[in-house]
């Protein structure tokens, strides 16, 4: 799937997860583009969990249930990243929840292309009985484009959540240290923003209630909003139900800059 208008040009790929695999905005490529990874490129729809799922075990209604360990010795960012994906319509995509997943429902993604912004809907839906479930956004967006300074990345948590020796959240809040991070944040006070100076302005704007960065690696940063921290089966998930899903929005918008002006 590919939607362009004057200044942007966007590329799904469905065979990979319904993935944002391109993103070019006034001739520049935003995101990374290719990984030996699946886990390490594009920008991809994340559910019906988000990040790391301790051990991949969760409980809902009394009863244990196991997932694949993905990311071994946890499981990771959900099933529907690494799936082919159906079109629905001229504008959206859908996938079946099944496999290792035990309950039976479809996320279905939106892409609608603006003059200045890439509008992105995420909803997961329950089928014939609740789950519980998180839902968000993976994108890798690179440091250094074509022209322009490398990324410059305006951020305001109000706290961070505390991780264990597993690397996985505990549900507590702490004060938000110097970065790098590869940490889940709350209480995020405006749009995070990546500028790259001399090139564009990116901004990042959803009502999630959560957002991850991953800001370690040199060549990428990962900005995820998220509908609850990693570990959310086990914390805060979200319950689904037929007819009601959980539905998640993003909405990345650019302009054009000189230099860094926030």
């Amino acid at each position: 799937m590919i939607f362009e208008n004057e200044s942007a040009q966007v590329r799904i790929d469905l065979d990979h997860g319904a993935r944002v695999a391109s993103l070019r905005v006034e001739g520049l490529e935003l995101l990374v583009t290719e990984s030996a990874d699946p886990l390490g490129w594009g920008a991809y729809p994340m559910a019906p969990w988000t990040g790391r799922l301790r051990q991949g075990r969760f409980e809902y209604q009394a009863q244990s249930f196991q997932l694949p360990l993905s990311l071994p010795p946890h499981a990771i960012h959900g099933t529907v990243h690494d799936q082919r994906w159906e079109e629905d319509g001229t504008h959206g995509a859908r996938c079946e929840l099944d496999g290792p997943w035990p309950f039976k429902g479809e996320v279905r993604q939106e892409f609608r292309l603006e003059e200045d912004a890439l509008c992105l809907r995420l909803e997961v839906h329950a089928r014939d009985e609740p789950f519980p479930a998180a839902a968000g956004w993976h994108p890798w967006f690179t440091r250094q484009l074509e022209r322009g300074e490398p990324a410059q990345f305006l951020f305001s948590p109000g706290s961070m959540c505390a991780r264990d020796e597993e690397g996985i959240s505990t549900g507590e809040e702490v004060e938000v240290p110097e970065g790098p991070w590869d940490d889940c944040f709350v209480g995020v006070q405006s749009a995070p923003t990546l500028i790259w100076p001399g090139a564009l302005r990116l901004r990042l704007l959803s009502e999630v209630s959560h957002w991850v960065v991953y800001s370690e690696p040199d060549h990428a940063i990962c900005i995820e909003p998220m509908t609850g921290p990693p570990n959310a089966l086990n914390l805060e998930p979200t319950e689904v139900r037929p007819g009601q899903p959980l539905v998640a929005d993003l909405r990345i918008q650019w302009e054009a800059v000189a230099g860094l002006q926030a």
